[in-house]
């Protein structure tokens, strides 16, 4: 029975959440599995993954086969580098505690970057928020000033005749 790692949809129309499911590779996609091992949630920023770590380890350890998707996410996780350290650790290449401590250094390096690249993502938010907020004065400020450019009466010259001038005389005098 080949085994995979794979994610099964769930959620409404448009608003996907996936459950990450060790199943039956001729199962359906939402149908059976054997087991669950956490959610995923693209919709956040980043997509949240919360997976048992130690079960996940197991089952690919066990020789189930994680679809490209999952593949990623683990990788991502750290969950697959685990693998490979406990894979070493089986065969004696390694300690437990040298597997540990490597896994512990690439964690923190891993959530640093993270941080770091949330932070950079929060600033540039802000920033285009700011230059948003910007444009949004400079068009009021136009639409101000054509307004009052529309609304401002213009002086133009008027030529009255007054009542004491003299008819001239090339016209005709009624008489």
């Amino acid at each position: 029975m080949p085994v995979k790692i794979r994610l099964a949809r769930t959620g409404r129309r448009n608003l996907a959440k996936y459950n990450v499911v060790v199943a039956d590779s001729r199962s359906p996609r939402d149908g059976r599995f054997i087991e669950k091992l956490g959610i995923y949630n693209p919709n956040k920023q980043p997509g949240l993954l919360e997976v048992n770590e130690a079960k996940a380890v197991e089952w690919l350890l066990k020789g189930a086969q994680p679809s490209d998707t999952i593949r990623s996410l683990f990788s991502h996780q750290g969950i697959m580098f685990k693998k490979h350290l406990q894979a070493g650790v089986n065969k004696g290449a390694i300690t437990q505690e040298q597997a540990n401590t490597t896994y512990d250094k690439w964690k923190k390096e891993k959530e640093a970057k993270l941080a770091k690249n949330l932070q950079q993502l929060s600033a540039s938010k802000e920033q285009q928020k700011k230059a948003k907020m910007d444009a949004e004065v400079k068009a009021k400020q136009a639409k101000e000033e054509a307004i009052k450019k529309k609304n401002t009466p213009v002086e133009t010259k008027v030529e009255t005749t007054s009542s004491t001038e003299q008819p001239s005389s090339d016209q005709p005098t009624e008489n």
